[in-house]
């Protein structure tokens, strides 16, 4: 009989009972309690961004959006996008279980976050889209081993990939892609034998091979190359990576032959070759049979189009242009099922084209041009009513168009000039909804103009053909109208009044019709206007004194009519690039303005016109002269008729020379140097030959701007053209290579991207993203010009919320230009003209011609010239020519004031400039409210728009160590809509605006001894 269990020891035994069952779940709540606690420590680290505001002690953190948990441990931290500035800290590896971590598109700063290290159990690591720099470091592979995903991509690492990165060995996708790598390419990769994705891509390398140990990554089925400086032939046993689903080897210095292993992997979907060196034929034998894209584009590919690649039943996207490909089509081709992208344009192929093209396809894109394809269009190349765009230009077809294309309601572009087409346009062409672009130039149309077209028409190239009749007066519906190119037609009849009601005309080309009468009147609508050629008419009468108000022209022709009068002085107001009034009946005294050398043509044959100085070969303006010189009037009479004679020689040799240049396809773009700094869908011959004035959108002091299709699915790139004047070649040169050299090593969302610059022997060329909304003093001062040029687009007022998110994102940028990159650049000429937007007014900081990478410290931070734009320069740099980031800080504050004020920047009432009249306006005690724009000003956001206000003028306080940093200005902005104090004491500063307004004195100052920081007080 066993003994009873004392009292005591049973409830002793209960007691440790109880805590041996709840051991767990107390064990697991104080781990739950402390990866609250670091995850709540992270937020604080991270500065407290307000994306996770809700990030609370009072709520479960498992339960949190960006938190994954799995038995009640955190597992997976997913932050992306939620505006964290801060380095990553090293209690993130604190969560002991944390198997995940995705951080991209972020503003991270620093090198690579070695504190990752820690967190033993990872396997995903995403920080891409940061502003990581530096080298990877050597012990990369003390990361953990069980780590599958890493992605590094658009960040700014540099140097080389360290050869330790192939001890990663459970890697299954790794992605390096666009930073600024600048050394070799490991062998040791070839080691990640469980690699399936690898992403490298859009990074400089220094010249080298496809290194061959890429070759032994049997499971690979992604391999992205493309831009990454790769020399010498690829790898002839290519065809062993028998996993591979997507080739892009595009945008290198490959070359030789096209392996025909690449042709025969059966799991290739797509493969990207284009712009390479590679030679010789595209091998025959197809068993890719799984293909769906092929780009072999720009390349020196000769023979034929291989008959196999009618087997591509798969086939979605053929692009082969650029080559010295030659024969015809393979009518297979036009038969394939799922074919919706073709493009062959620029080769040397000729032919009939198959009939069968979109036929049996939902065909969107159809590109020909520039080869010698005969006969006629495929007339079904709209049967699935999804075709985007017909290009065809500079061939030798012929007929008439196909009448399907006139019920082709998805047809965005048609160019089809430089052929042989005849007879009339369909008349559902001219009215199709979506119709953009239709150039139709260098054919043998006819018929007449209709009086309505499609909504979205924008361009109209009609010139050399054979169209007759009158320019209908219904053209005033016309109202998307940008370009009207009709020259050399048989047009007669008058200009119609209602052409001058579309506003939105850049270009009007009539020249070489038959019209007659005299010149329209009321041109207050042409707002827009650039060109104006109405030469080689029969045009009569005065010209308008309205003329003068078109302030955006720059180009007009006005020569072989039958004008009379004075020519009105108010053209003298106009910043003509051309001017040619010749060979008319023009009389009185030229305006003063033309007298110089610029112009010596353009007033030939007008025996009434005078000049009151002889330099134009003119009459002089007074009557002793007048009755002297009529030996002198006859010897101009026969130097003009000789001149006029050389002129057409030289314009018939021209003519030759340009038909030449355009035939001349490969030739075309051997004199054009490209260096390209992101993925490019165009050539330099696409964007050279789109610099025409109808493209035209703007002038600076060192070039003119362009706004250039590159395709036919609409998309355009702005191409900034540095002027060839030989008086300003060096210092140009020196622009045109500070801005390549800054641009190029820029990755930022709000600073404009660089994506090639393009020279040769007489241009240099910048070609930028395109932003819809062109630039942000548009939008702010268009309304402040004459009345003759309001109402266009950029008139409408752009309301506060838009101004702040334009602010924001221009603090952005120049704050990544000053703390962010290595070295720090200042830009030097901010202003609202160079802070670009796109279609949703995300602003982006632009134009860097003047920019300068500052030198390291101690050495010498000065410039031999003072840059800038009246009103944004700071005192310092009048003065002393002194160069740092605070000439910056000032000039952002002036776009600070002008957002507010609504003022321009050398607006200055009774001063001289805008920054001055602020400082004026509080000294003399008036309220903030009185200085703020009444277009926008709503009580709702009153104190957002004061808060703005005063930090404008502490931007641009008179000493440089009164201004704020660009990190301070951008953190202010975030808080501006704090109707408090305002106060901002991010990164242990303090910076309180309101003793401000009560201060009589600009320049009084107290040193803060804490950091050595100067604020007004």
């Amino acid at each position: 009989m066993s003994k009873p269990t004392p009292p005591s020891l049973q409830i002793h035994l209960h007691t440790l009972f109880f805590l041996f069952l709840t051991f767990p779940f107390h064990a697991t709540s104080q781990v739950n309690d402390s990866e609250q606690t670091t995850l709540l420590k992270l937020k604080q680290q991270w500065a407290n961004p307000p994306s996770i505001n809700h990030w609370n002690s009072s709520s479960n953190h498992c339960s949190w959006p960006e938190i994954n948990c799995t038995n009640g441990y955190v597992t997976s931290l997913k932050l992306t996008a939620k505006n964290i500035t801060e380095t990553i800290p090293p209690s993130i590896c604190d969560l002991k279980n944390l198997t995940l971590i995705e951080l991209q598109q972020n503003f991270i700063p620093g090198p690579f976050p070695k504190v990752l290290y820690n967190c033993a159990k990872l396997r995903y690591l995403d920080v891409s889209e940061n502003y990581f720099v530096g080298h990877i470091p050597d012990d990369i592979d003390l990361l953990s081993p069980q780590l599958y995903y890493l992605s590094l991509s658009f960040n700014n690492f540099s140097g080389d990939i360290p050869p330790a990165i192939g001890r990663l060995l459970g890697l299954q996708t790794l992605k390096l892609d666009a930073n600024m790598f600048n050394g070799s390419i490991p062998q040791e990769i070839g080691s990640l034998s469980n690699l399936e994705i690898l992403v490298m891509e859009n990074n400089s390398f220094v010249p080298s091979t496809i290194p061959l140990s890429f070759t032994k990554l049997k499971k690979l089925r992604e391999l992205w190359m493309r831009e990454m400086n790769l020399i010498g032939e690829i790898p002839e046993n290519i065809g062993s990576l028998t996993a591979l689903e997507v080739l892009d080897l595009s945008i290198n210095e490959l070359s030789g032959n096209i392996p025909s292993g690449v042709f025969l992997l059966k799991n290739l979907s797509t493969l990207y070759l284009f712009k390479n060196r590679l030679s010789g034929s595209i091998p025959l034998s197809v068993e890719a049979l799984n293909l769906t894209a092929i780009d072999l584009s720009a390349n020196n590919l000769n023979g034929t189009i291989p008959d196999d690649f009618g087997k591509l039943t798969k086939l979605a996207g053929l692009s082969l242009f650029f080559n010295q490909l030659s024969g015809a089509i393979p009518a297979s081709i036009g038969r394939l099922p799922e074919l919706t992208d073709f493009r062959v344009f620029t080769n040397n192929l000729s032919g009939e084209l198959p009939p069968d093209f979109g036929l049996y396809s939902k065909l969107e894109g159809f590109q020909v041009a520039t080869n010698g394809f005969t006969g006629v269009l495929p007339k079904n190349l709209c049967a699935h009513g999804v075709l985007l765009g017909v290009v065809a230009f500079d061939n030798n077809l012929s007929g008439e168009l196909p009448k399907s294309l006139g019920n082709c309601q998805s047809l965005l572009i048609v160019r089809i000039h430089g052929n042989r087409f005849s007879g009339e346009i369909p008349d559902g062409l001219w009215t199709l909804l979506n119709l953009t672009v239709l150039m139709i130039s260098d054919n043998s149309f006819s018929g007449k103009l209709p009086g309505r077209v499609g909504t979205n028409l924008s361009l109209v190239e009609i010139s050399d053909n054979q169209f007759s009749g009158e320019i209908p007066p219904e053209i005033s519906s016309w109202e998307t109208l940008t370009v009207f190119k009709a020259s050399n037609n048989l047009f007669s009849g008058t200009i119609p009044q209602e052409l001058t009601a579309l506003p939105h005309l850049t270009t009007v080309l009539l020249d070489r019709n038959r019209l007659s009468g005299n010149f329209p009147s009321n041109l207050i609508s042409w707002k827009s206007l650039s060109t104006l050629n109405l030469s080689g008419n029969q045009l009569s009468g005065p010209i308008p004194a309205e003329i003068g108000f078109l302030l955006v022209l720059t180009e007009l022709d006005l020569s072989e009519n039958e004008f009379s009068g004075q020519i009105p002085p108010a053209i003298g107001d106009l910043r003509l690039t051309w001017l040619n009034f010749s060979s008319n009946r023009f009389t009185g005294r030229i305006p003063s303005e033309f007298e110089n050398s610029a112009f010596d043509s353009s007033f030939l044959n007008n025996p009434g016109l005078c000049a009151s100085k002889p330099s134009l070969g003119l009459n002089i303006c007074n009557s002793k002269t007048r009755n002297s010189s009529k030996f002198s009037s006859q010897f101009i009479v026969v130097v003009s008729s000789i001149s006029a004679v050389l002129f057409v020689i030289a314009m018939t040799l021209t003519l030759f020379v340009v038909r030449g240049f355009q035939k001349r396809k490969i030739g075309l773009d051997s004199m054009w140097k490209l260096t390209s700094f992101q993925r490019l869908n165009f050539t330099a011959s696409n964007i050279s030959s789109g610099l025409t004035e109808s493209n035209a959108i703007g002038s600076g002091g060192s070039g003119k701007v362009y706004r250039v299709p590159i395709n036919y699915s609409g998309d355009y790139v702005a191409v900034k053209r540095i002027w060839n004047d030989k008086k300003l070649d060096q210092k140009l040169e020196k622009e045109f290579l500070a801005e390549v050299e800054v641009l190029s090593t820029i990755r930022h969302a709000n600073i404009v991207k660089l994506m090639c610059c393009i020279s040769s022997d007489n241009s240099k060329l910048l070609v930028y993203e395109y932003l819809e909304n062109r630039s942000l003093d548009r939008w702010l001062h268009g309304k402040r010009r004459p009345s003759s040029v309001s109402g266009s687009v950029h008139h409408v007022v752009l309301d506060w919320p838009t101004r702040l998110q334009i602010a924001v994102g221009a603090a952005r940028g120049l704050c990544y230009m000053h703390h962010d990159c290595s070295p720090p650049i200042v830009h030097r000429d901010v202003k609202s003209s160079n802070v670009l937007l796109d279609s949703e007014f995300n602003a982006k900081i632009a134009d860097f011609g003047l920019a300068r990478i500052l030198v390291k410290h101690g050495e010498p931070n000065t410039v031999s010239s003072v840059a800038g734009s009246f009103g944004y320069i700071a005192p310092e740099y009048a003065h002393t020519s002194r160069v740092n980031e605070k000439i910056d800080v000032y000039s952002f504050g002036v776009i600070l004031l002008e957002l507010v004020t609504g003022k321009e920047a050398n607006d200055g009432d009774e001063t001289t400039s805008l920054a001055e009249w602020a400082w004026h306006h509080v000294q003399k005690s008036n309220p903030i409210e009185d200085a703020l724009d009444k277009d926008i000003m709503e009580p709702c956001y009153l104190d957002e728009m004061s808060n703005v206000f005063k930090l404008g003028i502490i931007c641009t306080g008179t000493f440089p160590s009164t201004r704020p940093t660009m990190k301070e200005v951008l953190q202010i902005l975030f808080r501006c809509n704090n109707p408090m104090a305002f106060r901002e004491k991010n990164i242990g500063r303090e910076y309180d605006a309101a003793p401000l307004l009560n201060n009589s004195k600009r320049e009084r100052m107290v040193e803060h001894e804490d950091d050595g920081f100067t604020s007004i007080v």
